[in-house]
């Protein structure tokens, strides 16, 4: 499994996949990711050292994302990380968590003391369809919740059930209310959740303008940040 990248198309900036602790939550319908997870903590940090040596600092820019929430990260590997902030002159840190974790963000800004972008997996701002069908346990009813703690949102679309009046005001949305966003383009894995083929065609033929906005990134396959597998 690829875990160092860099991003040079847009938003420039190097990536490191990490392993981590299991997903608090772990019990999203649609999301495998969550196999990479361990309870080894020593294996976990050795893997995680020997990933972060390959940051260069070159963009000052560094996003780091595990199978979960940046607070599963073992302690030593986020120390590590600061180490390697320091070191390379990081000024800007992208991190992911669960929405469960939003009361906390605030201590990684005090343990890093650098800029953080939050990335959040709301996945759709229907809030029936996130948490009925996707079983994400996001609670939140409007987008002004979301705004209060996180900068960047993922969503995803192609997803059997999704219609494109939903995809159309989810995008809107990001548009409106976000600098960044990440949109995942559903790939069929070993959950139970099925792409809906018309319905990706749809989203890849009237939504290429989202190509012109230089934080707003499109990843029709998995691995299009270079990472993961």
């Amino acid at each position: 499994m690829d875990r160092y990248s860099k991003v040079i198309n847009k938003n420039l900036r190097e990536i490191a996949l990490l392993k981590a602790l299991p997903c608090i939550w772990g019990k999203c319908a649609f999301c495998d990711y969550i196999d990479d997870n361990d309870d080894n903590i020593a294996e976990i940090n050795k893997l995680n050292k020997e990933v972060l040596n390959n940051i260069t600092g070159e963009f000052g820019v560094l996003e780091v994302i595990n199978s979960g929430s940046c607070f599963e990260i073992p302690r030593e590997s986020l120390e590590y990380i600061k180490k390697i902030v320091v070191e390379k002159k990081i000024k800007k840190l992208f991190l992911e968590s669960h929405w469960c974790y939003k009361n906390r963000l605030q201590e990684m800004r005090d343990f890093f003391g650098i800029e953080i972008i939050f990335k959040i997996g709301v996945e759709t701002f229907d809030n029936s369809f996130r948490n009925l069908v996707l079983n994400k346990n996001a609670n939140f009813k409007t987008v002004d919740e979301v705004k209060e703690s996180f900068q960047s949102v993922c969503l995803l679309v192609g997803i059997k059930g999704q219609t494109k009046e939903m995809i159309k005001r989810d995008i809107n949305l990001v548009l409106e209310n976000f600098k960044y966003a990440t949109i995942n383009v559903f790939i069929n894995n070993t959950t139970d959740v099925k792409r809906d083929e018309e319905l990706v065609q749809w989203f890849t033929d009237n939504f290429k303008y989202l190509e012109d906005y230089q934080y707003i990134e499109v990843l029709y396959n998995n691995t299009d940040f270079g990472v993961g597998d």
